[in-house]
């Protein structure tokens, strides 16, 4: 088996094999889903079309801010994990422990939901088949693609990703001209354009929706810190971390912004929601043939490079913290590709019973994981911010010099302050939202079993205990 390598300060890393444009493309497809794709719809119609223009502005400022933190951090430190790590040395080892399983937790889920998701959208074009079948043909790909190399899983990810940044792009581009009245509707009558996003007054459903739905908004961008996940992987970590953090940041803007104008302008609120993509809705709107089933190829492709990235970062969690000694250091070893492989067999086999928990305990174990799974991204975000700030401190409290950073996250410490007040409100302002509020209730106590767990069996000596 290769072994992993040592930096210079002794920390353990992967094969430094991804550039600049594989960690771009990672993030983007790990961001750019479900949450945009049909989610989307369901934001419209609780916060209003200018509401939901609003709570996707907010939340690209959050990401911005969350990203400029990750940022700094990742390039003075580039290690696989890197959040997990950070919290690990600038917030207690309780909580590296902690946050890592939060995010393996978030993405473990993830592929148990996206293996059945993606059956049951074959079905449309083959309904005589049954889901399990796609499934596990799905499954079978996406572990050889992430156990033969890192380059290969990089360079399926960018292809990958590059047809939903293509399907964007398209709709951006009709939907615009559709909006300013260049393109006729498939009816023959005009879009409704900017009047729709006030047709009804601008917040129909009172100005607190907007950030009602922030932590639905937030779950859309998660995704954006995988950069920070593969820093320990990238090639000439100072130069691609942050080209590739502002190359995701100002294409998400403009995805997420204006593909959510377009909707707003376009599609009336009551009538938004999850049954249909509202990229489905507006494709018909104008008449793109076979608008369903070129979506539903998206969307199949979204899936997929979802579960392609949740595999890849679950693994990379199990790695750092094996590597860590907080878990069995098994877990570190590498295959001859320079792969994390018993990592990565024990990320799927959890996808896998996520998968069977969702079908026989849909109601207890998988709704609690569920909700623990979606308030978690934000609490990594919370995490990263506050490492930043400690960082920041020790760094100079050590007489450095803030000269020697090859990257310095701008307006510090605002941005940081604002990183973790911003994230911290958008978890806690879920409680005046009754469909959302019961994952505080399961997400509170799990975090303290975390802890509690670190401290029974990991313990003050920060190895595994015997």
């Amino acid at each position: 088996m290769a072994s992993s390598h040592s930096d210079t300060s002794g920390q353990q890393h992967l094969e430094r094999q991804m550039s600049s444009r594989h960690m771009l493309m990672l993030s983007l497809g790990g961001v750019i889903g479900t949450g945009l794709f049909l989610s989307s719809g369901y934001t419209i119609n609780q916060a209003g079309p200018l509401g939901t223009v609003l709570a996707y502005g907010l939340g690209a400022l959050i990401v911005y801010l969350v990203m400029m933190c990750l940022a700094e951090l990742s390039v003075a430190m580039p290690y696989t994990g890197s959040f997990h790590v950070y919290a690990n040395k600038f917030l207690g080892r309780g909580t590296g422990f902690t946050v890592a399983i939060l995010y393996w937790l978030t993405w473990t889920i993830a592929l148990g939901s996206e293996f059945t998701a993606v059956g049951l959208l074959m079905q449309k074009w083959f309904p005589a088949s049954p889901v399990w079948v796609w499934s596990a043909i799905f499954i079978v790909i996406i572990f050889v693609l992430n156990t033969v190399s890192v380059k290969w899983f990089a360079d399926t990810e960018a292809w990958l990703a590059s047809v939903k940044v293509f399907a964007i792009i398209g709709f951006i581009v009709l939907g615009a001209l559709a909006m300013f009245g260049a393109l006729p509707l498939r009816d023959g009558g005009e879009a409704p354009g900017f009047s729709n996003i006030v047709a009804d007054g601008l917040f129909p459903n009172g100005f607190m929706a907007v950030f009602t739905v922030m932590l639905t908004v937030n779950f859309a961008f998660s995704g954006t810190e995988l950069i920070g996940v593969a820093a320990g992987e990238a090639k000439d970590p100072e130069q691609s971390i942050p080209r590739a953090i502002h190359g995701t940041l100002w294409r998400l803007a403009i995805f997420f912004v204006v593909a959510i104008v377009i909707m707003s302008a376009l599609i009336p609120y009551q009538s938004a929601g999850v049954e249909q993509s509202p990229f489905v809705t507006v494709f018909e709107m104008i008449g793109v043939p076979y608008a369903a089933d070129l979506m539903n190829f998206v969307i199949i492709t979204a899936i997929l490079s979802a579960a392609n990235s949740g595999l890849y970062a679950s693994t990379r969690m199990l790695w750092s913290l094996a590597n860590e000694g907080m878990i069995p250091q098994q877990l570190a070893s590498v295959n001859r590709f320079g792969v994390p492989f018993f990592a990565m067999c024990i990320s799927m086999v959890g996808g896998l019973l996520a998968l069977l928990s969702s079908v026989v305990a849909a109601g207890t174990v998988y709704l609690l994981l569920v909700s623990v799974s979606g308030l978690a991204v934000v609490l990594v975000w919370i995490s990263i911010a506050a490492s930043h700030i400690v960082f920041r401190k020790r760094y100079l409290a050590e007489g450095k010099s803030l000269g020697d950073l090859a990257y310095k996250a701008p307006g510090y410490p605002w941005t940081s302050w604002a990183a973790l007040i911003l994230s911290s409100l958008s978890c806690i302002l879920i409680v005046f939202d009754e469909t959302q509020r019961p994952a505080l209730y399961y997400t509170v106590p799990f975090v303290l079993a975390c802890y509690l767990a670190h401290r029974i069996f990991v313990g003050k000596r920060g190895k595994v205990s015997s």
